[in-house]
């Protein structure tokens, strides 16, 4: 053979081997990828309460449960109360309802790393009374909302359901003033189970800031937002009913006084971590156990639900231990320690990213309030890229609103696109495909619905959420995720 010949084959080897490397490579580390079933955006669905609406009837009649030990009610999307609006001018106001919940809650959480002196103090003062207290609905909090009878006999009225509050309340008549909703007011001086609670109540002094009539000796209660909304009045017991469940004895603010943007629900059923929240009230009797299930509304015309009680916590769960925040005790931190795309784990997002610092700055909350997920920007720009770098085939399309990673998919109806997984302390969660590359008008443009946020505090929201038992367990101060378990 000659000097040519012996160098081309040795050529020819080379490049056999390399490709045999490459190949090997490939194998063993393959861009993992599953299918995107190509959904428009969801239209509101009309509101159906048969149910509840038949059990108020009935229970005039017929006597409640009060030993049950577990409690279901279905939950709707606050947008069924917009139905008059088209899919796209919906997602528009749920972004823009988004971006200030993420901005309350960001606020909120450094105000309380920051101490007593970076709280923020509402300038409304009512009969000698304030409050440091602040929350999110009046900025679009409560994106899902049931119906529950208050009082005895019960009225049904609609209550916004909040992991980022803890105060219940209603708005009560005689208003002073009060905000448009779609049921008639509350009227306490009809209700045979209403009961103001004393100033020296221990339910009272539970209160951030309580306040006291000094003409009743009655417990008065205020909650501020930090657009300068607010509810104040009574601070009283009542009973709730679920689905002809009675729940006594729940602590709740009559309010007399309420003022902002809320929503036309009637009152928001706080379901925080802290001490006046609704688990924890009701903990004894429901086990300190609480989880939801949200469906995704564009795929899937099961309805979305919450169950309280031993039986909320899903035995297919993978549980994360909860994580306590020295100055603020409403929110669910979680530790969050890296994710994963395609298969792989992105390089640059660790642990420090998401760590509670000792005062109470950083981390991590699961919220229901929230629709897209918030996370520090240095680890949003890392999944960001990892995730373009698996989608090179998608045509890109540009930006929308907060999205700066969208693609032009109309014509398909269905796409591969990379794996995403969280990876929290104990718990990795696979997220389905539906759940963060979404639409976001009615042309097929699809963006990946992750964002970054200069704020310390990161927020897996509720589009992430979608599809999951999410199970909260006080006792065990766990959050579990069970996938596929909403039936």
């Amino acid at each position: 053979m000659s000097e040519n010949g012996r160098s081309a084959l040795s050529l020819l080897r080379v490049c056999v081997f390399l490709v045999s490397i490459v190949s090997v490579i490939a194998v063993s580390n393959p861009f993992q990828h599953q299918t995107l079933v190509l959904n428009p955006l969801p239209s509101a669905q009309a509101l159906s309460w048969s149910e509840s609406e038949a059990l108020s009837a009935e229970s005039t009649l017929l006597p409640s449960r009060e030993s049950s030990s577990a409690v279901s009610v279905q939950l709707h999307h606050i947008d069924s109360l917009s139905s008059n609006m088209t899919p796209q001018a919906l997602f528009h106001l749920r972004l823009q309802r988004d971006a200030a919940r993420a901005s309350s809650l960001s606020s909120l959480a450094a105000a309380a790393a920051a101490g007593p002196r970076g709280r923020h103090t509402t300038n409304a003062t009512l009969a000698g009374f304030s409050s440091s207290v602040v929350s999110g609905l009046a900025q679009g909090s409560g994106e899902y909302f049931t119906r529950l009878g208050v009082g005895t006999p019960p009225r049904y009225l609609y209550m916004v359901l909040d992991t980022g509050s803890d105060v219940v309340w209603i708005q009560c008549a005689p208003c002073r003033r009060c905000y448009s909703q779609v049921d008639p007011i509350f009227n306490p001086s009809k209700s045979r189970s209403f009961k103001a609670i004393p100033c020296q109540s221990p339910l009272c002094r539970r209160l951030d800031s309580p306040g006291c009539s000094t003409r009743r000796r009655s417990c008065l209660y205020q909650v501020s937002y930090g657009d300068g909304s607010f509810t104040f009045g009574d601070f009283s017991t009542e009973t709730l009913t679920f689905r002809g469940t009675r729940v006594t004895g729940v602590a709740l603010g009559c309010g007399h006084n309420n003022e902002g943007l809320f929503v036309g629900a009637a009152g928001l059923l706080g379901l925080g971590r802290g001490r006046l929240s609704f688990p924890s009230q009701t903990g004894r009797r429901f086990s300190y156990k609480f989880s939801y299930c949200l469906v995704d509304r564009s795929a899937s015309s099961k309805p979305s639900s919450i169950l309280f009680g031993s039986s909320a916590v899903s035995r297919t769960a993978h549980f994360t231990p909860l994580v306590k925040n020295p100055n603020l005790d409403t929110f669910y931190y979680v530790d969050l320690i890296g994710i994963s795309v395609g298969g792989a784990r992105v390089p640059g997002i660790n642990p420090s990213l998401f760590r509670l610092d000792a005062v109470g700055g950083g981390g991590v909350i699961i919220d229901s309030g929230t629709s897209v997920t918030r996370l520090t920007r240095p680890a949003y720009v890392a999944l960001r890229d990892a995730f373009r770098a698996g989608t090179t085939g998608l045509k890109r399309a540009a930006d929308f609103s907060l999205f700066d990673t969208c693609y032009d998919l109309s014509g398909k109806t269905d796409v591969k696109v990379p794996t995403v997984v969280l990876h929290f302390r104990g718990a990795d969660v696979s997220l389905p495909a539906a759940n963060y590359l979404i639409p976001v008008d009615t042309g097929g443009t699809f963006c990946f619905a992750f964002a970054g946020t200069l704020s310390g505090l990161s927020i897996i929201g509720n589009i992430q959420q979608q599809g999951f038992r999410v199970s909260f367990d006080l006792v065990g101060s766990r959050v579990g995720f069970a996938p596929g378990a909403c039936a």
